[in-house]
């Protein structure tokens, strides 16, 4: 819901069906909002889809991840971007083509922790909540390595049965932690946003019947393609399923771990909100978190620090280098790593960089060895971000040198 709403009235509206709260979303609002179905087959008007993406607590129920403590600011750096040029697929190009070309609404660049460049377009601005879409994958992994740190994970290898239960007796019998964090279980999926057919809309409409427990059981019953460990398959269920594995080991909702994890310890502007599959159900560690750019930016810079706050380790020594590093099956290098994704080495100015993507042209860009953090939040016409007029790798490999 828009940010003026209280959090009791929130509670008031977890009683109300995800029509109403639509439609009380677009009143409070004034502006038009898609719907779920509407957002994955990326039929939004341009205006929609932003005010879309500025307001995805209207989509589905979210629990909110509250912040605490002193903000932690950002200081400016000396140094200022005023625009950069590069090339892409033969073709030159600037900031301001790439700020427009692929309507970008939000970019945050941070070197060596300092604001260079912070810019807000698409009519959002600092306290706007924008949605992660699968950059929050990224920092569900995170959670992960916070879980193993406190032992509440007792090893990335232990079966991922022992901490989810419900999926006893399926296909995730013989599937670990591990292999669910790099997305290699072997369990057959389709992720095709568009396709009604495929499995990543069979799993939306699950999403919004809104029934507890529903999606484990989908996952549960889905076919084999292959052992565990063999095969890289990209799979938004799969990192469902992450969710249940956070809360069952740590027997807190989602949204509650990452507060008491990071959010009330980084100096966080604003509460966060994140997407639940129910009205007090499971919460969806692979989709719909809602948070400022600023905030997404103190989370990059979080990760570039190797997952220290304030002298306080969050998550075990160098989970961030494993996690986003590349890894191999069955002899056969694969660029993601856990629920991160390296950047390939075709530009060496990436090398050991990484980053979380969200479908639509959602970033957050880590390079440790240039201590470089980008935050992309972008209203692209469809989910398929391979379709970006520019590319995204050559726009940051072109800030990357610009600031050395």
């Amino acid at each position: 819901m828009p940010r003026f709403i209280s959090h009791s009235f929130r509670a008031f509206l977890g009683v109300l069906p995800a029509v109403l709260l639509i439609a009380i979303g677009n009143q409070a609002t004034g502006q038009e909002l898609a719907g779920a179905r509407q957002v994955f087959d990326g039929t939004m008007l341009p205006s929609v889809e932003a005010a879309t993406f500025s307001h995805s607590d209207t989509l589905f129920p979210v629990n909110v991840v509250p912040r605490g403590g002193p903000v932690r600011g950002f200081d400016k750096s000396s140094r200022t971007l005023s625009n950069v040029h590069f090339k892409a697929d033969g073709q030159d190009f600037d900031l301001f083509d790439y700020l427009a070309d692929d309507r970008v609404a939000g970019l945050l660049i941070l070197k060596n922790g300092k604001v260079v460049m912070e810019d807000y377009e698409l009519g959002i601005g600092p306290d706007t909540r924008w949605i992660s879409f699968s950059m929050a994958k990224s920092i569900s992994s995170m959670l992960v390595g916070a879980a193993i740190r406190q032992g509440l994970i007792a090893s990335i290898d232990d079966p991922v049965i022992k901490y989810v239960p419900a999926l006893k007796g399926g296909v995730y019998d013989p599937v670990t932690v591990r292999n669910l964090l790099q997305m290699a279980s072997g369990v057959k999926w389709d992720e095709t946003y568009t396709d009604p057919r495929s499995d990543r809309r069979k799993l939306l409409e699950i999403q919004l019947k809104g029934k507890p427990g529903t999606i484990v059981e989908f996952m549960k019953s889905l076919p084999r393609a292959a052992a565990p460990g063999t095969v890289w398959n990209y799979s938004t269920g799969e990192s469902f399923l992450v969710g249940a594995l956070i809360e069952g080991a740590t027997h807190k909702p989602l949204a509650t771990y990452l507060s008491e994890t990071l959010w009330t310890k980084l100096g966080m502007e604003q509460d966060a909100t994140w997407w639940l599959e129910s009205r007090g159900g499971m919460g969806l560690a692979g989709s719909g978190l809602g948070a400022t750019l600023r905030d997404f930016g103190r989370f990059g810079q979080f990760v570039l620090d190797d997952g220290v706050v304030r002298g306080e380790r969050v998550v075990p020594e160098g989970w961030f280098q494993e996690s986003g590093k590349a890894h191999e099956f069955n002899g056969k290098s694969v660029d993601y790593g856990y629920l991160w994704w390296p950047i390939p080495k075709s530009d060496p100015i990436h090398e050991g960089a990484f980053q979380a993507v969200g479908i639509f042209g959602q970033h957050i860009y880590i390079n440790p060895r240039e201590k470089l953090v980008i935050v992309v939040l972008s209203a692209r016409p469809k989910p398929d971000s391979a379709r970006s007029p520019i590319s995204d790798e050559a726009f940051f490999a072109a800030v990357a040198r610009t600031l050395q």
